[in-house]
């Protein structure tokens, strides 16, 4: 990798640093604190969001009866979801030892909070918290599945991707053999200490 796109990747990193930061202010204006697995709202927020929740019956007359005839579709992918979820568990507590590769803590990915919306009434709480589970493990599945990627063939596609993998930029170019395998070995010691790094990140961000 050349010095101007280790540069832009910095650079990336540091805008991608400063988003989430400004996200986070934002978020702070709907004055909420989050207490272990809870998430608490100030009693006037609370109070608006009731007022706005939608009963049950007036929202089923809301919705088009051609969204109804795909339910059983839709909820139907949860068992292909769930076998993902468990074999891709397996997978990296099994392996990633063996490999040395830290694993992927699945609550990172794989979040539950919608259920604390009281502008939410049960059937669209419940809605949100499939569509959370099947988001977060693809995303946890995405990230197992990336660092697996940048241990044993850490090489770019020679045709361009769309929405690759955060680790993707950083690896080999196509086409790229000089001192492949020693690079190899590189990029494997790479992997342990940014993911060692980033633990030690989250942390300090916890306390």
């Amino acid at each position: 990798m050349n010095d101007k796109i280790r540069r832009i990747l910095n650079h990336i990193t540091a805008l991608e640093d400063e988003l989430r930061a400004s996200i986070q202010e934002q978020e702070g204006r709907w004055r909420y604190q989050i207490e272990g697995k809870r998430v608490e709202f100030e009693h006037a927020i609370r109070d608006t969001h009731l007022k706005l929740k939608r009963g049950i019956f007036p929202w089923l007359l809301s919705i088009p009866p051609q969204n109804l005839l795909t339910v059983p579709i839709i909820y139907g992918m949860f068992v292909p979801l769930a076998l993902t979820d468990l074999c891709v568990s397996f997978y990296q507590l099994s392996c990633f030892p063996v490999y040395g590769i830290p694993k992927a803590r699945r609550s990172d990915y794989v979040v539950f909070d919608h259920q604390h919306l009281a502008y939410l009434n049960i059937f669209e709480k419940f809605h949100c918290l499939y569509c959370s589970y099947a988001n977060g493990v693809l995303a946890y599945a995405r990230e197992v599945t990336a660092r697996t990627e940048q241990y044993f063939c850490p090489i770019k596609h020679a045709r361009k991707i769309l929405s690759a993998h955060r680790r993707y930029a950083n690896f080999l170019d196509y086409g790229d053999a000089e001192d492949f395998h020693a690079r190899m070995e590189e990029y494997r010691a790479q992997l342990a200490q940014e993911l060692e790094r980033e633990t030690n990140i989250d942390k300090n961000q916890a306390h």
